[in-house]
This record gives C-alpha cells, structure tokens and sequence, in this order.
C-alpha cells in the first residue's frame, strides 16, 4: 500500500478495542448494583449523548473521569426522574465513573504501544466525535503526542457520518486520499464516509450499538487496534 497517513478515530477504537461503550457502560452498572432494564438503559444512554451535545456540560478541561462522572449523572438522573430506578447516590455515580475510566485507562494503554510505531512510519491524525475536551483526554491517557493533527467534530462543526470531517484530515495531513487509511470502529460513521471520501479503512469491529454486519466496504477488518500492526508494519 502507498500509505502516508493514518486517520485515527478515538471512542470505540483506540480507548475499547470496537466495544460500543454503551455495553461498557451497562456492565458497570451491573458491577455497581444498579438494576435497570435494556430498554431504559437504552433510553437514557441516548438521552444523555444528546444532552451533551447540546448543553456545555463537559469543560475542555475534563479528563475521561470527569467527563463519565458527569455522564453518568446525567444517565441515572434520566432513569430516577423516569421511574426506571430509585434515586442514586454520589458514591454511586463516582463508582460507575470509575469502573469506566479503568477500563479506557487499560485499553489506552495497549493502543499507545502501536500508536508508538506507527507514528514512527507515518503522519497520524485524529478524526473523533468528541465532547470538544479531547485534548485533554488524550493528554491524561499519554496519547496527546501522537497527534499533532487533531479534528474534533464539536470544534470543527461537523459530525460522522459527514465525509466533510474526514476530509478536513486528510488536509490536515496534507496529503492525497489515496495516501491516507481510516480507522474506526463503526462502520456507518467511519468506513463508509471515509470511503467516500477516497481513503482505504480499516473496521475494529468488536460488539457495536447494534449489529453492522455489511463489511463490503472495508478494506481490512480486525477485531483489536493492535492487529492493524499485520498489514501497516
């Protein structure tokens, strides 16, 4: 492959190895005691994504703990005003926060070690939907070093599915589509829209938010970050 440069998504791909982090989520309930059905726990999880999209909750100054325990907050606030469970306390909310940043904390970790030898070989830029405080996540995960390109959708005013937020990599990168790989977790936010775009993509396809079982467009499908190494090192 020609590849120059890798465009790099970050929820779902570099912090939980293709695990939609709503099922990280609903297990950290389960690990703190709060019983709640599918549904509810569906419910919410969306109501909180879009409250957070539309409300400055989350300062560009919060690490991932700080921002889970704020969404967590917001989770459970929906679900207790709702009636789908009883009212939470603080030390619930910490815990369930906790569980969550362990876990981004872990898989972070086995991604730097890749993310190491790739920017070794080639530019790297992130693409994300984000919570407009990515630097600083990246930055308390030890991963900020590795991108000194970085597109997030809640600065740049533009979201996945848009091809749009891929093409703002790829110049940022300075380079042709044909010289760049995507990466991601989903494959209707960031296979397809970087297809379009012209790049080659590589699916981390692990348990999504629901079943994506087409794969006719990706070039290259693993189940874990790390096993991108066989092709790209």
């Amino acid at each position: 492959m020609n590849t120059k440069g890798i465009l790099i998504d970050y929820g779902g791909t570099l912090d939980s190895n293709g695990v939609h982090w709503a099922h990280i989520i609903r297990e950290a309930y389960r690990e703190a005691q709060v019983a709640v059905t599918e549904t509810h726990f569906r419910e919410a999880y969306v109501y909180a994504e879009r409250y957070l999209a539309s409300n400055p909750a989350i300062q560009p100054h919060f690490t991932f703990k700080e921002l889970m325990e704020t969404k967590i907050a917001v989770e459970l606030d929906y679900l207790q005003k709702n009636g789908a469970i009883a009212k939470c306390s603080q030390t619930t909310i910490l815990n369930i926060a906790h569980i969550c940043y362990e876990k981004a904390k872990e898989t972070t970790g086995q991604s730097a070690k890749t993310l190491q030898k790739l920017s070794e070989k080639y530019e790297l830029s992130l693409v994300s939907n984000f919570y407009g405080n990515i630097d600083a996540v990246l930055s308390d995960f030890g991963l900020k070093r590795y991108f000194p390109k970085i597109i997030e959708s809640s600065v740049v005013g533009i979201r996945k599915p848009d091809p749009q937020i891929f093409q703002l990599g790829i110049e940022a990168l300075n380079l042709k589509a044909e010289e760049t790989i995507a990466i991601g977790d989903s494959y209707t936010k960031d296979i397809v829209p970087a297809k379009h775009c012209g790049c080659r993509t590589i699916w981390i396809k692990g348990k999504g938010w629901k079943a994506e079982t087409e794969n006719h467009a990706a070039d290259f499908t693993f189940c874990q970050f790390k096993d991108i190494e066989s092709i790209l090192l």
